[in-house]
């Protein structure tokens, strides 16, 4: 059963950049409750702020304004320490880029998270090798990023993501580089990770095939999210 109190809240979230001498207003009095096991979609347009929200949420930017609580601990005025703490042990990223370690195999990719966490070898082992294996990837660990697809690429960015077992999930475009069967077997995944261990998922798409899985998905225009505007099936 889900908590009743939401992983992250965000009250009143605004954030602006200056571009050219202009000043954007990339989110504007954002108001969010994303509870435990729940899996969020986030859709819009380009250049809609879902970037900019999916940064905050993430911990890896700082708003303007309002009030952000993760685990109901206030964390705007956090230092960043204390915030790169919280990611490295909670928070797991995929980014649309992948960001993968260019030099390091995809096994080493998927590994670093524990690495930096000081799990044992062993545990290590066990744990990255099950991830590779939930997302496809057996027998590839050893293999570079530039040796692999962009959707293979795509799975060790999951696989790395979720082998913490952490308790957020930030992904942009999750499914967006892979084929049908592949991105049903991540989805699959995800849910299976909300539900049975409470893995909360924030995900940035336009993909029908993740949006329809999703618990909910809320609508970014303008920096305005539109609480429950699209409920997903």
């Amino acid at each position: 059963m889900r908590a009743a109190e939401p992983l992250l809240s965000l009250r009143g979230i605004g954030k602006s950049y200056t571009l050219g001498g202009n000043k954007v207003h990339a989110l504007r009095n954002v108001e969010l409750a994303v509870v435990r096991g729940e899996i969020a979609a986030i859709t819009g347009p380009s250049g809609s702020g879902k970037s900019t929200l999916l940064n905050l949420c993430g911990l890896l930017d700082q708003a303007d304004c309002g009030e952000l609580l993760y685990a109901g601990q206030p964390l705007l005025a956090a230092d960043d320490a204390r915030k790169t703490l919280l990611r490295r042990q909670t928070i797991g990223f995929v980014f649309q880029s992948f960001n993968l370690v260019p030099v390091m195999s995809a096994y080493d990719n998927v590994d670093f998270p524990l690495y930096l966490l000081g799990v044992p070898a062993a545990e290590r082992a066990r744990r990255v090798n099950a991830a590779l294996a939930r997302v496809g990837l057996e027998g590839l660990g050893r293999h570079r990023p530039d040796q692999l697809s962009g959707g293979q690429r795509q799975r060790v960015a999951i696989a790395r993501a979720v082998v913490k077992q952490p308790q957020l999930v930030i992904a942009d475009e999750p499914t967006a580089s892979l084929d049908a069967a592949t991105a049903a077997q991540i989805v699959g995944l995800m849910k299976e990770l909300a539900h049975e261990h409470g893995t909360t998922f924030l995900v940035a798409t336009h993909d029908e095939r993740m949006m329809r899985h999703c618990d909910r998905a809320l609508a970014l225009a303008d920096g305005v999210l539109l609480e429950g505007a699209r409920h997903a099936h």
